[in-house]
């Protein structure tokens, strides 16, 4: 999402810190190329033409023509207008009771998903969230909310087969959700491959019979322009709260994120950046702008970590690293957790200054092929050889490549680089120990790892990040 958009302000941005001073013609050049950028990314028109305007206005300024380093505070202008754009604050849910959440939007966009993801935030959050399928139309929709919901393990309600009256399912989910004992219900609702007098009939009904505390447009960030056209329908009929933005990991061009929150006056409340189900981040402005100029979004990248990072299992790990018995086994725990933390351009959007690293980085390691084979040759190894890898030789190797459909080749680089990282960790002088002692030693590591949020879980051995 918004590599093409931040490739272009890159190399605006990157003129103007070139400029010892700067002047009107300067500016106006560098406005009308980001003009054309944001235009390029399906920023819809008008939204550009006045974020350029508000920008001109600032950047003309005597403080910024007389500044020391004028570029760097016109960069400071554009990422505190990008974040009013974006709707400057984070908007939260209101949850207050009766907390009822409607999902609206057209197929494709991920309503069903969407719906099932923010069951799982608001259940990890420590709130009691219902599913209640509404979509009466689309085959097989119901089952796919009931598989989801077994997933994230939250009750759902499934209409009598063959029900056709909406209104009817409501009364009937309303009674159901009391003996469930919720707190928070959130209601998925049938779309269509385009807005219908049909549909927005049926959403007026519903939305008037539950009177929801949240209407929320759940809108697929790729379809660009037709995407602020339907937010603008669908506030127009049922009156939307917030918006979900899905598949921002994707390589969409990202002008509905920019434009949908100006044109509708609603904020972008959660985007979906995975299909994993635990894939569904809180919206901050002013992080989205730093992803977009490549200032990174470290805050979020520690708040993913947090979650998924087990403090003891971590500690332990890093305790059998600094006293050299680290082996396959725990290499293999290492893996599974940088997995879960999810795909690993994902994590370098969220570094400063990574956005030309990760056009460095091999595209088969991005999308976890390289992560897939050296797990397979793990796997293929026996419990003996996991703990002792020094024991694998030739015919113990040719047996693995085998075993794991990968050759010798990648078996014995995997078992190189292996040795490799052992010598780091092992002796007085090894690097890890070094870096421990930098650290303050384990007590420095536990303090990390309380900065990071680390909790604990059901991870298996070694589930935890090494340092």
């Amino acid at each position: 999402m918004f590599n093409s958009l931040s490739d272009n302000l890159e190399g605006v941005f990157k003129k103007l810190r070139g400029q010892g001073k700067i002047s009107e013609k300067n500016i106006s050049d560098a406005l009308r190329e980001i003009r054309l950028a944001l235009l390029e990314a399906d920023v819809e028109f008008s939204v550009a033409k006045d974020f350029i305007a508000k920008v001109k206005e600032q950047a003309l300024g005597e403080k910024v023509m007389k500044s020391i380093k004028p570029g760097e505070q016109i960069v400071k202008i554009f990422h505190d207008e990008l974040t009013a754009l974006l709707g400057g604050d984070q908007s939260p849910l209101d949850l207050n009771p009766p907390a009822r959440i409607l999902m609206v939007g057209l197929n494709g966009a991920g309503k069903t998903t969407t719906s099932a993801k923010l069951a799982l935030r608001l259940k990890k959050e420590g709130r009691r969230p219902l599913l209640i399928a509404c979509d009466l139309y689309r085959p097989a929709a119901i089952e796919q909310l009931a598989t989801l919901a077994a997933q994230v393990d939250v009750p759902v309600f499934k209409p009598e087969p063959g029900e056709k009256n909406l209104i009817k399912v409501a009364k009937d989910a309303l009674k159901w959700a009391e003996v469930q004992n919720g707190t928070v219900l959130i209601f998925d609702t049938a779309g269509r491959q385009e807005i219908d007098e049909k549909l927005v009939g049926e959403l007026k009904e519903l939305h008037k019979f539950l009177a929801p505390k949240e209407t929320l447009l759940v809108s697929d960030a790729a379809t660009g322009q037709q995407a602020v056209s339907v937010a603008t329908h669908f506030d127009e009929a049922v009156g939307i709260t917030g918006i979900v933005l899905t598949k921002l990991d994707g390589d969409a061009r990202g002008g509905a994120a920019l434009s949908m929150r100006a044109v509708t006056g609603k904020p972008i409340k959660y985007i979906g950046e995975g299909e994993k189900l635990d894939q569904l981040a809180e919206f901050h402005p002013d992080r989205m702008a730093g992803r977009i100029l490549d200032m990174g979004d470290v805050v979020s990248m520690v708040e993913n970590m947090a979650d998924k990072i087990n403090e003891k299992d971590a500690m332990n790990a890093a305790k059998r690293m600094q006293s050299g018995k680290f082996d396959f086994n725990d290499f293999l725990g290492q893996m599974k957790m940088i997995k879960n933390l999810g795909p690993l351009d994902g994590l370098l959007g969220m570094l400063p200054g990574m956005k030309k690293l990760k056009k460095q980085i091999p595209s088969d390691l991005m999308g976890g092929k390289k992560m897939a084979h050296m797990e397979a040759i793990i796997l293929s190894m026996t419990p003996k050889e996991r703990e002792r890898p020094e024991i694998i030789k030739g015919t113990r190797r040719k047996r693995i490549a085998l075993g794991s459909g990968t050759s010798i080749i990648e078996v014995n680089k995997l078992l190189k680089q292996f040795g490799e990282m052992r010598k780091m960790f092992r002796g007085k002088g090894g690097k890890m120990k070094q870096m421990m002692q930098q650290m303050g030693g384990m007590e420095g590591m536990q303090d990390m790892m309380k900065g990071l949020g680390g909790k604990g879980g059901n991870a298996g051995k070694g589930d935890g990040l090494p340092f």
